[in-house]
């Protein structure tokens, strides 16, 4: 696959996500990651539970909290 056509696909996938992925991860017991606009320089992490928290990856794969957040 060239990667202009990759990147055509992963654009589309996001576009049209539905959720439903992640969704599948949450109700399997599995955290999931995400960006927000409104935190540009870190990712959300999202628990099973509903808490949020904002946290760092390193290039070791590192998870690092930085703190609890509210998001709605």
């Amino acid at each position: 696959m060239k990667t202009v056509d990759l990147l055509l696909e992963i654009e589309h996938a996001v576009r049209f996500d539905d959720g439903l992925a992640a969704k599948t991860h949450l109700a399997a017991g599995r955290a999931i990651y995400y960006c927000d606009p409104r935190y540009p320089s870190h990712i959300i992490k999202e628990h099973p539970d509903g808490r949020k928290q904002l946290v760092t990856i390193d290039e070791n794969s590192v998870v690092t909290v930085i703190k609890d957040v509210v998001l709605p």
